[in-house]
């Protein structure tokens, strides 16, 4: 059976490289963001304190908790019950798709021993098949977790999870898109879930209501390759998504069957503007607060350092672009066609270095006392 998965893994990783080196266009998220449009329309004052259209992941505030929280999916703690839930799950795409017609929606705590996440997905019919651990589990309808702490688009975690409450837990070295690198015999030591369902499991002859997911990442796992103080400190912020997967299905012969030639659906909290999850870049933003929920303030100001990543993104999908059509990366920025950084009255020009197979992009703001990397292999990288 391992290695039956591993060949499923090779598969998939080999249809998304296949796919990326026939495309005649990098995929780059739908939601737009390029230099030339986003820092020279936005009035400068609001550049910041409002998020403009073109780069509106979302936020959320984790509070630590004030009293010990059981995981047993009831939800029922004081901290759980003043934790607010996210927005509801929209398509993976954006807005411009149809909204899903059933909701999903998250709360995240943390404590000193791990992140606390809490999920509720509505279903009229509640069903799973898969039990072995580590099996493909988006063939049954699951919910998934994505965590990149640091946010540099590389080392980061993905899990998912059905009503059966079987797990696939994997760390991902690299972005499909950049190389195959996901290991499916990591697993996340220690962690506790409990699955609460308001309804019957895999029975079709009721009307279900909803499941809840209860979950505490312990904090000893993430260290491992967090990059990041682990647990967090006041004020720290992470980049997180989670997202839904919910087949089409019929009733035969009392069972679950699956609407042939119907793709699955594809919900998730922060849209990534393509059918990808695999775009860390485009994820939301979990910031953590020592406070506890019941003192909740405004919502978090992204910082600005977060739009120059932005704008070395760009970059990175240009230079995508320039190597499928020419098959090399450019040596020049001007061949990019792009723009400086343009922010809140700031021109910084960044500075490429290139050889024979790779490139590095840097950009400097000495006033805001940072200097960010973005690698040819996407990783996008705080070195000052």
């Amino acid at each position: 059976m391992p290695k039956l998965k591993l060949r499923i893994l090779l598969i998939l990783s080999a249809l998304c490289l296949f796919s990326l080196l026939t495309a005649e266009t990098f995929p780059v998220p739908k939601i737009p963001y390029a230099p030339t449009d986003l820092y020279s329309t936005v009035e400068p004052e609001f550049r910041i304190q409002n998020d403009p259209p073109y780069f509106q992941p979302l936020t959320y505030t984790a509070h630590k908790t004030a009293n010990p929280i059981s995981i047993d999916g009831c939800l029922c703690e004081s901290d759980w019950q003043n934790a607010k839930w996210t927005s509801d799950f929209i398509d993976i795409e954006g807005v411009a798709k149809a909204f899903p017609y059933l909701q999903t929606r998250v709360k995240m705590l943390y404590d000193d021993m791990g992140l606390l996440i809490a999920a509720e997905l509505q279903e009229s019919q509640i069903w799973a098949k898969l039990k072995q651990r580590d099996s493909v589990i988006f063939y049954d309808n699951d919910f998934e977790v994505f965590i990149d702490p640091d946010g540099d688009s590389h080392e980061y975690y993905e899990l998912e999870i059905n009503a059966l409450g079987t797990l696939w837990d994997l760390f991902i070295l690299k972005p499909y898109r950049d190389e195959h690198s996901p290991l499916n015999g990591w697993d996340i030591r220690d962690i506790e879930y409990q699955i609460q369902i308001d309804g019957t499991l895999n029975d079709p002859s009721d009307t279900d209501t909803s499941w809840t997911i209860e979950m505490r990442i312990p904090w000893k796992a993430l260290a491992e390759r967090a990059s990041m103080p682990c647990p967090p400190k006041d004020g720290d912020y992470w980049r997180i998504n989670f997202s839904r997967v919910q087949w089409e299905t019929t009733i035969q012969n009392n069972d679950y069957v699956k609407v042939p030639n119907t793709p699955e659906h594809n919900w998730v909290w922060s849209p990534q503007g393509l059918i990808n999850m695999h775009y860390p870049e485009r994820w939301g933003y979990a910031f953590f607060s020592s406070s506890p929920s019941s003192n909740q303030k405004t919502k978090p100001m992204i910082p600005e350092i977060e739009y120059a990543k932005v704008y070395l993104r760009y970059l990175y999908y240009q230079q995508k672009q320039f190597y499928m059509d020419h098959g090399r990366y450019s040596k020049s920025l001007a061949q990019l066609k792009t723009d400086s950084f343009r922010f809140t009255g700031k021109n910084l020009k960044p500075k490429l270095e290139i050889n024979s197979q790779d490139y590095l992009i840097t950009l400097t703001d000495k006033q805001a006392g940072y200097t960010l990397t973005i690698r040819s292999d996407g990783r996008l990288r705080r070195v000052r």
